[in-house]
């Protein structure tokens, strides 16, 4: 098949199936005319890949993956162990930063209601001023 089928059956754009040839992750032979061509094995590779980048893995990660997927090996497995064990480790850490940026914003929130319900609305509302001072 063509680069424009194979992008309309895994669901993603021919630019991202160039960039992944780019990148070397997915492979296709090539006619007389130079036209792309594709298997339909590659589609579930395309699914792959897609499921890789959606979870976070970059490019240079996904390509240090793919020779366990295409040729499992103690050695390939011990590699791509590694190599996920790295990613997993560089996810958690993202995930603790993540966390505690939200905790910052959660304590932001609650200094900026306070001086909301504080400062602002009685100034708003002379109703309220007048029963505090009383």
């Amino acid at each position: 098949m063509r680069i424009g089928e194979l992008a309309q059956r895994a669901g993603v754009s021919v630019r991202s199936l160039r960039y992944y040839e780019e990148q070397g992750l997915l492979h296709s032979t090539r006619s007389a005319s130079g036209q792309r061509h594709y298997t339909d094995e590659e589609i579930e590779r395309v699914l792959f890949i897609q499921r890789l980048y959606a979870a976070g893995l970059s490019s240079r990660t996904i390509a240090a993956l793919l020779p366990c997927v295409e040729s499992p090996s103690e050695e390939n497995s011990d590699a791509a162990l590694d190599r996920m064990a790295e990613e997993r480790d560089r996810l958690s850490a993202h995930i603790e930063d993540l966390v505690q940026t939200r905790d910052a914003l959660d304590a932001l929130m609650v200094t900026a209601r306070a001086y909301r319900d504080e400062v602002l609305v009685p100034r708003k509302r002379p109703e309220l001023r007048a029963a505090a001072s009383a």
